[in-house]
């Protein structure tokens, strides 16, 4: 288990298939130094290396990646072991003033320097000595720690360099402040680096020791101050790290071993299989993707380098460092954590809602409330107030009304396609009865008044006849629209599941709204009908005349088809089914209330009025 060595050569695990290191190889760091190269768009660098493997291994790998990049060196120097300077013939300053030259006369801005540790003292002495112009540095993991001489940390002030990780190590801070000289008597070491940390010296402590200079004498109670203590920062540390890191993964790889053992013995295959179990440093460019967040390449990076994103609305990942999320099924939908897909939610105008329940109350009651009218015009059928302007209108009025109270029990529920086929032709083919019902009404009192006048042609009219008749034209031509609609394109139950990513909304497509909105169209000219003639006949001298009344419900129910359709078209789900019920409910209950209301009120309460003397024509 190393934690120094940095040779590419023991990546090969058939040749080395039990070495560890707690540290990247060499092609790391230049792979790594080539990644800020390419971020900040350099393609013009010089390079100095160690005249040895480790430098021409950097020289080869970094060119073949900056031609792939379209870059390539200003210059190449290879700096040559101090060993071998001191026994050249030629002097040293003059191979370090060729050097110099170099850097000085070259237009690049960016230098790499990339060397081995047993080369720095060669490149200490060529920095120490030379002047070096302002240039941008990059500086492999080793070079930084032993930067000696002021002149060097001029130089290289600003470098960007890389190191390796570092990390804190349980306990040493304590071990640290405990620290005592005299129970390292026997260690020499120990006691030059207590020498150093507080600028004294030891004169008898260490056998032998005499003092060279006039410091004071070390006591061994010297504690650390602030000052001391600033260049072991918060503790954490990377050489040392690496050393702490690859012990305790053989102590703990141990452990587990010792702890499965059995009676039959264990092979060195098995210790190196609890071993691995053990990772060391993780040299990752970038960190793994949970589950729910997928891969996405980061550009102009390598392609070990990538950022997570989470997977969108609708998709899902399940696993580790996925390449792509999966889209889940038009049925489904992703949880918060986009790690699975859930059912997503359904949605319709349900009796089990408040709404539905309170809409299809309302129906049910008003319908009722017709039905219980009905009777009471059966019942008083032969009164002035009755017959006046046709009983037998009013009777079809009132079961118009209530088919049309009724008819809304199609819209409320789960959507099927016998309830998507009749409920809007239903609609629009009572609705029509009931209009066209009030248009003949009105008629039949324009026509009743006109043709008391002399000479007047209309008293042929006068009667029910023409009132059936126009209700039955004007049901024929909303009873074409429906078959024509049925027959080239009908209304089918859908479930729509794009208008909402977390809820499927079941409704009935309508096939054509072209012919949906004939249908309400239809009915909404025969209303305006209805209401130009009542507003001409509302002044006709009749103490029962209905076109007051009457001019107010269609005006009422123009007013409500109005909103209708921007309020239609604005919603949707269950909210578009409930505007649509609400129109049908709203209008027919204009027309019962303004129609025949008053006609009730003076049965029951106004009797007196109930006679023919009140009767003016």
């Amino acid at each position: 288990i190393s934690y120094g060595s940095a040779d590419p050569i023991f990546n090969n695990r058939l040749e080395f298939p039990s070495f560890y290191r707690t540290i990247p190889n060499e092609l790391s760091e230049i792979d790594a130094i080539m990644s800020l190269i390419r971020h900040f768009g350099w393609k013009w660098v010089g390079l100095i290396i160690s005249d040895d493997f480790t430098g021409h291994r950097a020289n080869e790998r970094l060119q073949n990646l900056m031609n792939k990049d379209g870059g390539c060196l200003a210059f190449l120097i290879r700096l040559k072991n101090w060993s071998e300077i001191k026994s050249s013939k030629v002097h040293f300053t003059v191979i370090y003033r060729d050097i110099e030259q170099t850097i000085y006369k070259t237009t690049a801005s960016v230098i790499i320097l990339f060397f081995n540790l047993q080369y720095m003292a060669s490149l200490n002495l060529f920095f120490a000595h030379n002047k070096m112009p302002k240039k941008i540095w990059i500086v492999s993991s080793w070079i930084v720690k032993e930067l000696r001489y002021s002149q060097m940390q001029v130089t290289f002030n600003g470098t960007l360099a890389l190191s390796f990780q570092q990390g804190e190590i349980p306990g040493f801070k304590q071990f640290f402040y405990s620290l005592n000289p005299y129970t390292y008597q026997r260690d020499t070491l120990f006691s030059e680096i207590w020498e150093m940390l507080f600028s004294c010296r030891f004169s008898d402590l260490v056998p032998g020791k005499t003092a060279k200079s006039p410091l004071p004498k070390c006591t061994g109670n010297e504690t650390f101050d602030d000052t001391v203590l600033e260049s072991y920062g918060t503790f954490n540390y990377r050489i040392a790290y690496g050393v702490y890191t690859a012990v305790y993964t053989m102590a703990h790889t141990l452990h587990e071993l010792y702890g499965t053992m059995t009676r039959s013995p264990k092979s060195a295959e098995s210790l190196h299989m609890y071993f691995k179990q053990w990772q060391f440093v993780q040299y990752q460019c970038s960190e793994p993707c949970k589950p729910g967040f997928r891969k996405a390449k980061v550009e102009g990076a390598p392609s070990c380098c990538y950022t997570c994103v989470l997977c969108a609305d609708g998709e899902m990942s399940n696993i580790t460092d996925a390449q792509s999320c999966t889209k889940c099924s038009k049925y489904e939908k992703s949880n918060s954590g986009r790690t699975s897909c859930i059912p997503r939610d359904i949605n319709y105008l349900s009796y089990d809602d408040h709404l539905g329940s309170t809409l299809s109350s309302i129906s049910v009651t008003f319908s009722i409330t017709c039905a219980v009218i009905l009777g009471i015009f059966i019942k008083y059928r032969e009164t002035p107030i009755v017959r006046a302007n046709n009983r037998y209108l009013s009777c079809l009025l009132l079961i118009s009304l209530m088919l049309c109270f009724l008819c809304t029990l199609l819209f409320i529920g789960r959507p099927t396609q016998i309830c998507c086929l009749l409920r809007q032709v239903t609609f629009g083919i009572v609705f029509t009865i009931s209009v066209s019902s009030v248009l003949a009404k009105t008629l039949t009192v324009i026509i009743a008044f006109n043709a008391t006048k002399p000479g007047s042609k209309l008293k042929k009219y006068v009667g029910t006849q023409l009132a059936i008749v126009l209700v039955i034209v004007c049901c024929l031509g909303e009873i074409i629209i429906s078959i024509v609609w049925l027959a080239s394109n009908p209304p089918f139950p859908e479930d729509d599941t794009l208008s909402d990513a977390d809820t499927i909304i079941l409704l009935c497509n309508e096939g054509s709204g072209c012919f949906f909105f004939c249908i309400i169209g239809y009915i909404g000219t025969l209303a305006l009908l209805s209401f130009i003639a009542a507003f001409l006949a509302k002044d006709f001298p009749d103490r029962f005349n209905e076109a007051k009344n009457i001019t107010f419900s269609m005006l009422g129910f123009c007013s409500v088809w109005g909103a209708f359709v921007p309020a239609y078209l604005s919603s949707k789900g269950s909210r578009m089914v409930a505007v649509e019920i609400f129109a049908i409910l709203s209008s027919s209950a204009g027309l019962l209330g303004c129609i025949f209301i008053p006609k009730c009120y003076i049965i029951f309460l106004r009797p007196e009025l109930n006679t023919k003397a009140n009767r003016i024509i």
